[in-house]
């Protein structure tokens, strides 16, 4: 055997764990209370590399409706004010201090629509990442049939296989995404 392998395990957990991480982004759109797990998806610029947010601060909630992000090198609190900005969940923070408040807005019909967005962008990329570890698979399956490892009749069997694996997960997606819209538009 050559430096081809195919193992549909190996295939399995890498398309269970873009669906987890799916569902942590999914954990962080909260509807309308303060969660410290709504930071978790956001990823801060700093010291030259892509961080999660919380690996350059300590995340609390207050209040029901007020998240305090409590920035550990004061050089870092505008990084982190930008980041929390710019990371699609419609929060406005307020700089204060070597503090990050951030007020919860009211979920009015334009802020759930902005949600579901949200979500749709999140369970687009868990797909995307589902069909990479798809073609990935497949890949390594043709290279296996071309190096002689496996005949015909095996790479459509295997081929199958993947694709009933990838058939399976978009469908978790979509049933997950779904169930997520559904809370989010729930008044």
């Amino acid at each position: 055997m050559t430096g081809n392998s195919f193992d549909p395990k190996d295939l399995e957990r890498r398309m269970e764990g873009a669906f987890t991480v799916l569902k942590s982004e999914f954990a962080g759109l909260r509807t309308g209370r303060a969660s410290a797990s709504m930071l978790d998806p956001i990823t801060v610029d700093v010291y030259g590399s892509s961080m999660p947010l919380n690996q350059v601060a300590n995340i609390s909630v207050p209040e029901s409706r007020m998240l305090s992000v409590q920035v550990w090198d004061k050089g870092q609190v505008n990084a982190v004010e930008k980041a929390i900005r710019e990371s699609g969940l419609g929060l406005n923070p307020m700089i204060d201090g070597q503090n990050v408040r951030i007020p919860i807005p009211e979920l009015n019909e334009e802020r759930r629509a902005e949600l579901v967005k949200v979500a749709g962008k999140y369970g687009e990329q868990a797909k995307i990442a589902v069909r990479n570890v798809r073609r990935d698979g497949m890949e390594a399956l043709k290279a296996m049939e071309k190096d002689g490892e496996i005949g015909k009749d095996l790479h459509h069997e295997h081929g199958e296989t993947v694709q009933k694996l990838t058939d399976k997960t978009i469908k978790d997606i979509d049933e997950a995404l779904q169930h997520k819209e559904k809370e989010i538009m729930q008044v």
